[in-house]
């Protein structure tokens, strides 16, 4: 089986369980004209070519690139060049994460533009490659993940009580929406790569982990930071939800896809640069090697805007419609049970997912099964957007009432396991909130917020993505200790 099938029945097996949901939704619950629905599969068929050139691009380009990029920083010996390249990477790939682009893209429409998108994603990739440059030298310098996460939430904790609800929601969602498909398999690669030349077998699988929670902190200090610098009126918004389109449905196709070459291209081609700079000054592949690489390359821009344009097309919107005729309707019970069962379903179709458990199956020489991370995944995935869910129908749930308790949780049980298991559970909770959960979920649940009596949809709306992010990393640390008990128990 060559790797275009592989990964064309990967994306196949992930993206059917949501397509198969709205359909069911469809029949039985909200009925969709003819024209949304023909939009949501044309949107749903670009979505799955764009996630398998996308991924077989990832695994024949970006991963080597971070992989020949991490062994050539470590060999260097050189701290300048780390913090150098780890700034240059660090910002170039978050400016690359579609999920992010998204993201930015949602809250410029719902604000009107008073947060602009653009300038969104510039600031969190300013967090992104300073927090990078710490995570590298962490590695470099066997300092303590756990040490760094508090100092991070502890910043953060600081900084929130100056910003507003409004623009807490945001940063937040900015942090779990920058650890999507290219960051993670990137930055898990480039970690991998430095770590590899390691003596230490346990300090190697150690380290090979944690980067992606460590840089996808630096999105929510640097965007509430720059709340504090310069702080916003009250933000309002609204979501416009769209039930038809006009003129041609293929034309509109066209169109969109049109608008996103220009951001996939500027997002992807620093990255080709920087690698064909490195091939030719210092890296010297075999042609063959460094032509497939350029092909991986090219693959992934062409899925990006396959996946982008799909997206765009048919995803968010059908999931708005759906989140805002369920409250429109009182149908609070479908709404709950409907968002536990999308989150399950939809952490299945994230990209990133299947890059970090095949990691951790090979880190852990087979210990950890991807059954176990997926699992674990699932119900906190699941388990978030049920929460979410609660805020858009209850007036008094704020984002902290669930975001403090959990992570005062989360670094409570980092004490019980191992270094490993905490800082793979911290990746995952980035890897958990990528373009799926930036799109469909997010969709949803802003479209319930803007259908709910006296819910916003900037406050009750975003916060969903940040929540998703935290669940993840309480799941598989109580599975990891549930784990080690029943090993216990068995000996």
């Amino acid at each position: 089986m060559n790797i275009i099938t592989e990964k064309l029945l990967q994306v196949s097996r992930s993206v059917t369980p949501i397509f198969l949901f709205v359909w069911l939704i469809h029949f039985f619950l909200v009925p969709f004209s003819s024209t949304i629905l023909t939009a949501f599969v044309l949107g749903t068929i670009c979505i799955i070519i764009g996630l398998t050139l996308f991924l077989v691009g990832v695994e024949i380009a970006i991963s080597p690139i971070g992989e020949y990029i991490g062994k050539g920083i470590a060999r260097s010996n050189k701290i300048s060049v780390l913090i150098i390249v780890g700034l240059l990477l660090g910002f170039m790939i978050s400016m690359a994460e579609p999920s992010l682009t998204v993201l930015g893209n949602q809250i410029s429409l719902v604000t009107g533009g008073a947060v602009e998108g653009s300038l969104l994603v510039f600031i969190v990739s300013l967090g992104i490659a300073v927090m990078v440059v710490i995570g590298l030298l962490r590695i470099v310098y066997t300092w303590s993940f756990m040490a760094i996460m508090l100092t991070s939430y502890s910043i953060i904790l600081l900084l929130s009580l100056f910003a507003s609800s409004e623009f807490l929601s945001i940063a937040f969602d900015t942090s779990g929406a920058t650890t999507g498909s290219i960051t993670v398999p990137f930055l898990l690669a480039l970690s991998a790569g430095i770590s590899s030349l390691k003596k230490n077998s346990v300090r190697k699988g150690a380290d090979s982990f944690g980067l992606v929670a460590i840089a996808s902190a630096g999105a929510v200090i640097t965007v509430l930071f720059s709340n504090l610098i310069n702080p916003t009126d009250s933000l309002t918004g609204d979501l416009e939800i769209s039930f038809g389109l006009n003129g041609s449905i293929f034309l509109n196709l066209f169109e969109i896809g049109k608008n996103q070459f220009s951001d996939v291209l500027s997002a992807i081609a620093p990255i080709a640069i920087i690698f064909i700079l490195y091939q030719i000054l210092f890296l010297k592949l075999p042609k063959r090697k460094f032509h497939r690489i350029m092909l991986g390359v090219i693959y992934v821009i062409t899925g990006l805007l396959f996946f982008l344009t799909g997206v765009n097309f048919g995803f968010i919107n059908i999931g708005s419609i759906i989140g805002f005729e369920l409250m429109k309707g009182n149908q609070n019970t479908w709404f709950y049970i409907l968002s536990f069962l999308l989150g399950m379903v939809t952490i299945l179709a994230e990209p990133a997912v299947a890059v970090l458990t095949e990691q951790i199956e090979r880190v852990t020489a087979g210990a950890l099964k991807p059954v176990f991370v997926l699992t674990a995944l699932s119900f906190g995935v699941g388990g978030a957007t049920l929460l979410a869910a609660f805020r858009v129908t209850s007036d008094s749930l704020e984002l902290w009432h669930i975001l403090l308790p959990g992570y005062l949780l989360v670094f409570i049980l980092s004490f019980f396991n191992s270094k490993t298991i905490v800082a793979m559970a911290f990746d995952a909770g980035g890897v958990a909130s990528g373009p799926m959960t930036a799109t469909f979920i997010l969709g949803f649940i802003q479209g319930a917020a803007e259908g709910a009596e006296g819910a916003s949809v900037l406050i009750d709306g975003f916060g969903m993505i940040a929540i998703v992010a935290m669940m993840p990393v309480l799941t598989i640390q109580l599975f990891g200790l549930v784990d080690a008990y029943s090993k216990r128990s068995s000996q």
